[in-house]
């Protein structure tokens, strides 16, 4: 399996962030909105897959149903082992995501072959497209198309935006610094290697680990959030909720859509672009680029 080493991944992503501070906002919108859409494809599947575990049920041979307790780690494990199908669909497909970006343009400017314009009109647009992207499956493709209107789904769908939107600032963005250094070490492996296989493999690793430890990802919380919010104020919805003793609103932490932008979606943010920018892009541009990597003396 060929693969390349550090130094030549380096240079690989220096020359894809200095094309992605070149791409007209045109090109940027459609494919930044392709980029939402398909993280919110793995934050979907990982939302089936999750909250239909967490209130298992089994009926024996004799109509008796039981009710399964799974661990709470093995739940988290489940969501995460399906939710990188997101990110390789935004690699091996090709789009522009905002939290890979965040390694992409700054690594270019470090090694002064991007300017900061591009990166700031990479980054807006982006930004923009992937919410665009994101809360069109949340609502056209996850919560319109019924997923969401039962028990368990429901009740997950609102915990999870309840619980992300009760993050106070400081642990929101550490877990946004989590998230992005293991997403940006996932797509510095992609590049590392010259097949397809090897790229999955390279994703679904840090992928798995980020989204069972429970860091926060901007994009996908675009998903998360807003699914949250139109099942928690969908009256049909909000009385099964409230039958299954399931809180969707006045309570501390309760998803809405100012504590979807300013709790949750800036602090993350923030620490998305620190996770990415200085543990990922800074730090092996300077191992790797900024001079020679050994001494000459002896």
């Amino acid at each position: 399996m060929a693969f390349k080493v550090p130094a030549e991944i380096a240079k690989a992503a220096i020359a894809s962030g200095c094309t992605k501070c070149t791409i007209t906002w045109q090109k940027l919108l459609v494919l930044g909105f392709l980029a939402g859409a398909y993280i919110a494809f793995g934050a979907l599947l990982s939302e089936i897959v999750a909250g239909g575990l967490s209130n298992g049920t089994l009926t024996d041979p004799d109509g008796a149903i039981w009710k399964i307790a799974l661990p709470g780690g093995l739940i988290k494990l489940a969501a995460g082992i399906v939710f990188p199908v997101g990110l390789m669909l935004v690699v091996i497909g090709g789009a522009e995501l905002f939290t890979g970006n965040c390694m992409f343009a700054p690594i270019s400017i470090l090694n002064k072959e991007a300017g900061f314009k591009g990166l700031v009109i990479n980054w807006t647009v982006v930004y923009i497209a992937n919410l665009i992207g994101s809360m069109f499956v949340a609502f056209f493709l996850a919560y319109k198309c019924g997923y969401f209107n039962a028990i368990p789904w429901a009740g997950w769908a609102v915990t999870v935006a309840n619980t992300k939107c009760g993050l106070d600032f400081a642990t929101a963005f550490f877990r946004g610094v989590g998230c992005n250094w293991l997403v940006c070490l996932a797509i510095w492996l992609a590049i590392s290697a010259d097949d397809i296989a090897g790229k999955i493999l390279a994703i679904w690793f840090p992928i798995m680990a980020f989204v069972t430890i429970g860091f926060e990802h901007s994009v996908a919380n675009m998903f998360f959030i807003p699914l949250g919010i139109f099942v928690a104020n969908n009256p049909t919805t909000a009385t099964a909720l409230a039958e299954a003793n399931i809180k969707t609103g006045n309570l501390i932490g309760s998803a809405g859509w100012s504590n979807f932008f300013i709790t949750n979606l800036v602090p993350v943010t923030l620490g998305n672009i620190v996770g990415a920018a200085i543990f990922v892009a800074m730090l092996y541009w300077y191992v790797y680029m900024s001079g020679p990597l050994c001494s000459s003396k002896k």
